[in-house]
C-alpha cells in the first residue's frame, strides 16, 4: 500500500464471533462514503491511497472473520460426529437394557419364597436367584450409564446449536463485509483510472518510495533452510496479481502471500498480518534477514517478506502485482522471524 501515515489501530477480531461482528462493523463504518464530486488530481491520489489503505485493513478483518468461520465449521462438523457416535452408543445401551429387562421378567414371575417352595430343585433355583440379583445390579449400573450418556448428549447438542448460531452470524457478516470492500475497491479503481498517465506514474512512484531513516540492510543469508525456501516461493510469485482475500497460488493479498510462501516451506502461518506479526521471534529491523516477516503501520494491517538488500516482496494493492519494494516504503511495525 502507498500510505505513509500512521493509522489508529483497528479493532481486532480477538475472540469469538461476537468480537468478529463488532470489528467488521467498525471496519465497514470506517470505509465511509466516497465523495462523488470531481477532485483535483492531488486530492484524487490521496483519496485512492486512503481507500486502498482502509480496504486493506478491512480485508485483514475479513480474513480474520473467514478464518473464524472456517474454525467454526470444523467445530460444528466435529460436534455433529460426536453427537452421532453418542446416539449410537445410547441406542446400543437401550438394546442391552431391554434384553436385561426381558431376562429379569422371565426369571422373576413368582414371589421368591413361593418359587423356592415349589421348586423341584432348590439349589438350581438359588443359583437362578443369584443370577437374577446380578442382572438387577448390572441393569441398575446400565441405567445410570444411560442417564449420564443422555445428559452428555443433550449438552453436546446444545453446544452444537450454539456453534451453528455463531457460524450463521459469521457467514452473514463475512458476506456483507465482502460486498462493502468490493464496492470501495471498485471506487478506488475508478478514481485511479481518472488520473492521467503521468499522475498515475507519480502515484505508483510514491507508493514505492523508501524512507530516509532506514538502517543499512545488506544481502545477508536466510535464518534457516525453511526461511530460504519461503523466500524462493515468494520470488516465484512475483508478477502474480493482488486479489483481496486470496492466498494463492494464482493471486494473493498481502498476508495470503506470506501464508502461501511459508506453506511451500512446510511452515503453517496464521491467515492475518496481525497474527503473523506474532508468529515467531521478534527481531530489530537492523538485524532483518531474508525470510523475516515485516509488518507495517501501527495496526499491522500490511505485511511483506524481507528478501535482502533493503527490499521486501509483497502484494501491494489491487492493480499492482506481487513485486519488490523498499523495506521502508511505509512505517514498519515489527519484524518477525518464523
Amino acid at each position: 500500500m502507498g500510505s505513509h501515515r500512521s493509522l489508529v489501530p483497528a479493532s481486532g477480531f480477538n475472540r469469538g464471533a461476537g468480537a468478529a461482528l463488532c470489528a467488521l462493523s467498525a471496519a465497514a463504518a470506517a470505509l465511509g462514503a466516497v465523495p462523488a464530486h470531481a477532485a483535483p488530481s492531488g486530492e484524487t491520489r490521496a483519496e485512492v491511497d486512503r481507500l486502498y489503505t482502509q480496504a486493506e485493513q478491512a480485508t485483514e478483518a475479513y480474513n480474520k472473520a473467514d478464518e473464524r468461520a472456517s474454525k467454526l465449521r470444523r467445530e460444528v462438523s466435529g460436534a455433529q460426529d460426536a453427537i452421532a457416535r453418542q446416539q449410537e452408543r445410547i441406542n446400543a445401551m437401550r438394546e442391552r437394557l431391554g434384553a436385561l429387562a426381558g431376562a429379569q421378567y422371565r426369571a422373576g414371575g413368582l414371589d421368591p419364597a413361593v418359587a423356592l417352595l415349589f421348586s423341584d430343585d432348590p439349589d438350581e433355583y438359588l443359583d437362578k436367584a443369584a443370577t437374577l440379583d446380578r442382572l438387577t445390579a448390572h441393569q441398575a449400573g446400565q441405567l445410570r450409564e444411560l442417564q449420564f450418556a443422555m445428559r452428555d448428549l443433550a449438552q453436546e447438542r446444545a453446544e452444537a446449536a450454539g456453534k451453528l448460531g455463531e457460524l450463521e452470524k459469521s457467514r452473514k457478516a463475512v458476506a456483507t463485509h465482502k460486498r462493502t470492500v468490493e464496492r470501495k475497491l471498485a471506487r478506488a479503481r475508478e478514481l485511479l483510472n481518472s488520473l492521467s498517465p503521468s499522475e498515475r506514474a507519480d502515484y505508483d512512484r510514491a507508493s514505492r518510495s523508501g524512507r530516509d531513516d532506514m538502517p543499512f540492510l545488506g544481502g545477508g543469508q536466510a535464518s534457516s533452510a525453511r526461511a530460504a525456501a519461503a523466500v524462493a516461493a515468494a520470488r516465484s510469485a512475483l508478477g502474480r496479481p493482488y486479489v483481496w482475500g486470496a492466498s494463492g497460488p494464482s493471486g494473493f493479498d498481502c498476508s495470503g502471500l506470506m501464508q502461501w510462501s511459508y506453506g511451500q516451506a512446510g511452515v503453517s502461518l496464521p491467515r492475518t498480518s496481525q497474527a503473523q506479526a506474532h508468529a515467531g521471534r521478534r527481531v530489530p529491523l537492523s538485524q532483518a534477514q531474508p525470510g523475516d516477516i515485516v509488518t507495517y503501520r501501527s495496526d499491522a494491517s500490511h505485511v511483506g517478506m524481507y528478501v535482502g538488500n533493503g527490499q521486501v516482496i509483497h502484494a501491494p494493492y489491487p492493480g499492482a502485482p506481487v513485486r519488490y519494494d523498499p523495506v521502508g516504503m511505509m512505517p514498519v511495525s515489527s519484524v518477525t522471524r518464523p
